[in-house]
């Protein structure tokens, strides 16, 4: 049997992928523009050398987020960004930051970057276009 809302399963994966690829954007565009500052922050945050730090987390999130969007190398770039979450988790729960209005967004996107890792990009990404995968 097959279920009425299954049909959708295609598209939801696609608002997923796209969502989360959104959320990267939007929160590494700025840290990309801004590196002077984004790398003063995190050397103030312990991680140094600053440079190398904002440089490279601005570039995965920015280039990770693109990817996403167009669905190419999925699961490889999914598997980076959870990597990248599950730092960003550990160091506000060792700064003892709360689960709400703290690490909760992180957590969410380790999730769903494992069901991307796992999913890949889907029918409407160009993985499964070029049949990369």
């Amino acid at each position: 049997m097959i279920y009425p809302l299954m049909v959708f399963g295609d598209w939801t994966h696609f608002i997923l992928r796209v969502t989360v690829a959104a959320i990267f954007l939007v929160h590494g565009w700025p840290k990309f523009s801004s590196l002077k500052s984004t790398a003063e922050n995190f050397n103030a945050m312990g991680f140094r050398p600053g440079k190398f730090w904002a440089a490279f987390i601005a570039t995965i999130e920015v280039l990770g987020g693109l990817l996403l969007l167009i669905g190419l190398g999925t699961q490889v770039v999914a598997l980076v960004l959870v990597f990248e979450m599950i730092v960003s988790t550990l160091w506000k729960v060792r700064r003892g930051e709360p689960f709400l209005g703290g690490c909760e967004l992180d957590i969410l996107l380790i999730a769903v970057l494992l069901v991307l890792a796992t999913w890949g990009g889907g029918v409407f990404g160009a993985d499964n276009a070029f049949r990369l995968w």
